[in-house]
């Protein structure tokens, strides 16, 4: 369900412009709101699990992304919608910082690859599948049902986790919360995910956007350094000697930055320019679920036997290869024959990609510090995720003005816009598909850090003082 709300709202995109009135920056912060609030809170997440146990964070987070959806459902205007997904955001990452963590400490070395795995295909299969489950509700139902399905499913799921969840976790007591550092953190990344957001939709000044960037970054170096030196730290920099844990991490953050604002603009082309309905375009998207839902869980398995690189590097080159396409072939007359397969080829490079990447990283941190690897896996990919969608409307808005754009989003009947306008959105459109082809292709590189099987370091093997205190 987590994995459902990160992109169950994105087919839906255009009927919630249309009905709540909402322009172009309003109804993607409908989206950034879930994402920046599932990414601001998950070092410290993270840190307090490791602190105080997994099972109980990952109860309540049950119970808040529960609460979140329920408010969702009742919005009536897009501020109340966006503040909704705040709430179900917070939930979120209570549930997915935890979720791997437990995965890990209750899974042989030789079997991680294949239960995290599972585990990440669950989710991905969500906000995969979340595309065209969005198109079949508000084909039958309202907008607002595209949160009623969270309520029982949330219910379901606390009172689940509550009965039949055990707390076996290593809890790291030798240390304290590290507050400072989580205020520095927390504030620098906030500032240069609102920044990117706020130029991207035109929503703030060349300076004023510039100057949040450059304090946002001043503050993580002086975060780095304060972490560097404390006993204590949120996040334990040590761990970035490990090869496996910072290759896969940097990987894993730029397939995120390709990933998240292309699926978005997916769904605006098949809409605006393709004239497809919301159910048309969530099934038009089945190829892409279909190729990830086969190749992940099977290139998890072959990584526990054959190493996590070559996988996550195929999957990486597969992948990139869509993307390429997916530019070069985009044109109001393209049949869509043709973008079917470039969205099967997408989806299976990215199915072959991710349960490798993760089980490097999780794989190669010690027991005691699975909650706050875990948080700061997320944490990347949400960063990703976040930019992406800024970055994409930022790309294509470089052709289409920004006031075209909104106009194009909100009409009931797109297809009766001018076709300067359309050509305008289509132009916008290459460009993005190419640019995050070009970042997609870049994450290759620091797969190759993650080693094979043989060439890692067991975690048994580093010394105490390399991780940290036990």
């Amino acid at each position: 369900m987590a994995g459902i709300d990160t992109r169950i709202v994105i087919v839906g995109l255009p009927t919630i412009a249309r009905e709540l009135g909402a322009d172009v920056e309003q109804v993607i912060w409908v989206t950034q709101a879930y994402l920046l609030a599932s990414t601001i809170g998950l070092l410290l997440i993270g840190r307090i699990t490791d602190l105080i146990g997994r099972v109980k964070i990952y109860n309540y987070g049950f119970i808040i992304f529960t609460i979140g959806s329920a408010f969702a459902s009742l919005s009536v205007s897009p501020g109340e919608l966006i503040a909704s997904r705040i709430v179900q955001g917070t939930g979120s990452a209570m549930i997915i910082t935890n979720s791997a963590a437990i995965l890990t400490d209750a899974t042989p070395q030789n079997e991680l690859g294949t239960i995290l795995g599972i585990n990440q295909i669950a989710f991905r299969i969500g906000s995969i599948s979340g595309l065209t489950l969005s198109g079949i509700i508000i084909a039958i139902a309202d907008w607002r049902a595209l949160f009623y399905i969270n309520i029982p499913i949330g219910i379901f799921g606390t009172i689940w986790a509550h009965k039949r969840l055990r707390e076996i976790s290593t809890r790291d007591t030798a240390t304290k919360m590290d507050w400072s550092g989580f205020v520095m953190f927390t504030t620098s990344l906030t500032l240069m995910l609102l920044a990117i957001t706020f130029l991207s939709y035109g929503g703030s000044d060349l300076f004023s956007g510039a100057a949040m960037i450059v304090v946002g970054a001043l503050m993580m170096v002086v975060f780095i350094k304060i972490e560097s030196k404390i006993p204590a730290p949120l996040l334990d920099l040590k761990l970035f000697k490990m090869r496996r844990f910072a290759g896969a991490n940097l990987a894993q953050l730029l397939s995120a930055l390709s990933w998240s604002g292309i699926v978005i603009m997916l769904s605006f082309y098949l809409q605006i320019i393709m004239g497809y309905s919301p159910l048309q375009a969530g099934l038009s998207i089945l190829p892409l679920e279909a190729t990830f839902i086969v190749l992940g869980p099977l290139s998890g398995r072959l990584s526990d036997k054959y190493g996590s690189r070559p996988f996550a590097v195929l999957g990486l080159l597969v992948s990139s290869v869509g993307f390429f396409l997916l530019a070069a072939i985009t044109s109001p007359a393209t049949p869509y024959f043709e973008i079917a397969i470039v969205f099967a080829l997408m989806g299976a490079g990215n199915g072959m990609f991710v349960s490798p990447n993760i089980s490097a990283i999780m794989g190669s941190v010690p027991a005691n510090r699975r909650g706050v690897a875990s948080g700061f896996r997320v944490t990347l990919f949400n960063v990703g995720m976040t930019a992406s969608s800024g970055l994409a409307v930022l790309l294509i808005s470089l052709v289409i003005p920004y006031g075209a754009f909104s106009a194009l989003l909100q009409s009931f009947n797109p297809l009766a816009a001018s076709q300067v306008v359309r050509d305008q959105f289509v132009g916008g459109f290459k460009i993005a598909a190419f640019a995050f082809a070009v970042i997609n292709s870049i994450a290759i590189i620091p797969s190759f850090m993650t080693g094979s099987k043989s060439g890692e370091a067991p975690l048994e093997s580093l010394k105490a003082e390399e991780i940290g205190p036990e």
